[in-house]
């Protein structure tokens, strides 16, 4: 298949939504097929949610892209994504951030996505297995946080882990359907914007949703 055809017809199509110049390259530079099983390649470039390993999923491209664009990184800043899943949505951090910390609960996931992307050459993201603690305080702060799964409230713990000005965006609501978020921190506390509906499988961990079911950090779009 022509996957490089095919994705340069993704950004066309994302393009309608999003206009941020940046991520719309970042995302025609990642092979997104190489972040997919091979049973589902042939979908990799359709604007949709494929199935990944430990039974998560790889998010929408145009969340991915809402998500991305809503975090406004410049090259010289430092990201953190809480819910490494496949590691799609990290690489394309990569190429708007000067470096990124993404975490992951699930151990299988965050050594495949470890794998991925030193095969790509993404010198610049450091994946963590992540804690019972949300995010990465060792590694803070932050200019931007972004998180792919859905929390019931704001996590205070990640606000605390945002610079003065940063910017966190994040999935709010029930476990079955959530509100995208951006909150920026200020000098007198943090202010949120509602970018729309969403759907993300729940957060798990201290702050947000306990353990149980399926609950996870994996990608869901």
């Amino acid at each position: 298949m022509d996957y490089q055809e095919q994705r340069r017809r993704l950004v066309a199509h994302l393009r309608r939504e999003v206009k941020d110049r940046r991520v719309l390259e970042a995302m025609g530079q990642v092979p997104r097929e190489l972040f997919v099983p091979e049973a589902h390649r042939h979908l990799a470039y359709e604007d949709m949610a494929l199935p990944i390993e430990e039974g998560q999923t790889i998010s929408q491209p145009l969340i991915v892209a809402v998500m991305v664009a809503a975090l406004e990184l410049k090259p010289e800043e430092v990201a953190l994504e809480v819910g490494t899943g496949s590691g799609y949505q990290a690489a394309v951090l990569s190429h708007l951030a000067r470096e990124v910390v993404t975490t992951e609960r699930i151990p299988a996931l965050a050594e495949l996505a470890r794998k991925r992307l030193a095969d790509m050459g993404c010198r610049n993201v450091k994946v963590v297995q992540a804690s019972e603690a949300l995010g990465c305080p060792e590694e803070g702060p932050f200019d931007a946080i972004i998180v792919a799964a859905g929390g019931p409230l704001l996590p205070k713990t990640l606000i605390e882990q945002l610079k003065e000005g940063g910017r966190l965006v994040i999935p709010v609501g029930s476990r079955l359907e959530q509100q995208l978020m951006k909150v920026v921190k200020t000098p007198e506390g943090y202010y949120v914007k509602t970018l729309g509906p969403c759907r993300f499988v729940p957060l798990v961990g201290e702050g947000a949703w306990g353990e149980g079911g399926e609950d996870g950090y994996g990608e869901e779009g």
